[in-house]
């Protein structure tokens, strides 16, 4: 039971009453679904048919505990289904369009199974999936127009993201291979899942909310997606249309910014005894770069014209494995130099992939921190490399592309990031 044992709090104990809260939890679900429902125009069953339909499958429940009937539980799951044959009222109005009943007659049976739930003592799950139905029916407006806008190429790639993480993920080994054992094939994949589900996710949000939302929610999904991508994006937009400056310092800067985040999630996943040092590290490199954008930007004039974020999606096949690839030769290269030059050489992986993404050293570095291979400097110090790394790379890239006036904009927030970063790294390791 919970920390608020309903029993004892009311001395329902070895009473007749002993089944009244099981039974209140599932009037209450019925009764949630039943509201949803009854929002609806001539539907099969709403706020009165809900609650009794659990109610029905808690009691049927008991009573197949206690009479040892157990054939009475399906019997009344086939009574439920039944009522779907029945016809719908006029309601007074005929010219009224009758809700479909399909939906309705699935959540009759959902609100009877998870009264049965209730009944055989799994009440909390049953809330939690009550909760959830509800939401499901209320938000068919959303859904369906997220669904709309989702085009051919996004759903296959949801698809191969599905068999990325339920199918290849399951069946691969999880023990080390080749030199050094440095390739655990279901490690390696499943940070891979880690990584495409993140900037899945944040494609999705980007595709959906697109420039209604501006550019702090444009920045912060899209680095999301990936750091490098959107500062390139914008930047081109910033050397093409020179309107869209300001928009766009915000959102490489916020981009970035998230990079910060990003890794503490991260270190929290993969290595949670890691997570207060990381933290210590990102936090004042994320707070400086906050603090110097929102000075910075209290002083620009608003700008006209914003550019819409294009990204690749994220969950395309050849990106999964290119990261894959990608990860396992950064784990080969951080176990083959740690074994010649110790921890140095592991700074030198840090450097030079630090270039191309943060990402597969950063979770490298975690991975070897929680196999307790790896101290807690080292791996600030190697988190730390990768991003300064990066981001010098970011920065040449936005001042080559996007102009003088581009780089002089982000270069004061990215610089403050990185000091702040430096200093957390010192007060973490000192």
């Amino acid at each position: 039971m919970t920390s608020l044992d309903v029993h004892h709090w009311l001395h329902l104990a070895n009473t007749p009453y002993a089944a009244l809260p099981m039974l209140l939890s599932s009037l209450g679900i019925g009764l949630l679904i039943g509201v949803e429902r009854e929002r609806k125009r001539r539907v099969l069953a709403g706020i009165r048919t809900f609650p009794l339909v659990s109610l029905l499958g808690t009691m049927l429940a008991m009573l197949a505990a206690q009479t040892m009937l157990p054939w009475l539980m399906p019997a009344g799951l086939l009574a439920v289904a039944m009522l779907g044959f029945l016809p719908l009222g006029n309601g007074g109005n005929e010219s009224t369009a009758p809700e479909p009943r399909t939906t309705s007659v699935i959540a009759l049976l959902v609100a009877y199974t998870l009264g049965l739930m209730v009944g055989l003592g799994n009440t909390e799950l049953a809330i939690a999936l009550g909760i959830i139905t509800t939401g499901l029916l209320y938000l068919k407006p959303e859904l369906s127009n997220f669904s709309n806008q989702l085009e051919r190429q996004d759903l296959l790639s949801l698809l191969q993201f599905a068999a990325l993480t339920f199918i290849i993920l399951p069946i691969l080994p999880n023990e080390g291979f080749g030199p050094y054992l440095a390739f655990n094939p279901h490690r390696i994949w499943l940070l891979v899942v880690l990584i495409v589900g993140v900037g899945l996710a944040g494609y999705l949000a980007v595709k959906i909310l697109g420039e209604r939302v501006g550019a702090p929610v444009l920045g912060i999904m899209g680095g999301l997606v990936s750091t490098t991508a959107t500062s390139l994006v914008y930047a081109r937009e910033a050397a093409a249309n020179p309107g869209s400056l300001r928009l766009a310092t915000r959102v490489i800067l916020l981009a970035n910014m998230v990079l910060f985040v990003r890794l503490g999630l991260l270190a929290l996943a993969i290595a949670p005894a890691s997570v207060r040092s990381v933290a210590s590290m990102m936090l004042p490199a994320l707070l400086a770069g906050l603090a110097t954008l929102f000075i910075l930007g209290k002083r620009q004039t608003p700008q006209e014209n914003a550019p819409e974020l294009t990204l690749k999606n994220p969950a395309k096949l050849s990106i999964a494995l290119g990261f894959a690839a990608m990860f396992a030769v950064v784990m080969l290269c951080s176990a083959w130099l740690r074994d010649l030059f110790g921890e140095s050489g592991l700074y030198v992986v840090a450097l030079v992939s630090g270039l191309n993404d943060v990402d597969a050293i950063s979770l490298t570095a975690l991975e070897l921190f929680g196999q307790q291979q790896l101290a807690t400097t080292p791996l600030l110090v190697t988190m730390a490399l990768a991003v300064l790394s990066n981001t010098v790379l970011k920065f040449g890239l936005i001042a080559s592309i996007g102009g003088r006036a581009l780089a002089r904009a982000c270069a004061p927030a990215l610089g403050m990031s990185m000091l702040g970063m430096l200093l957390g790294l010192w007060l973490a390791t000192s």
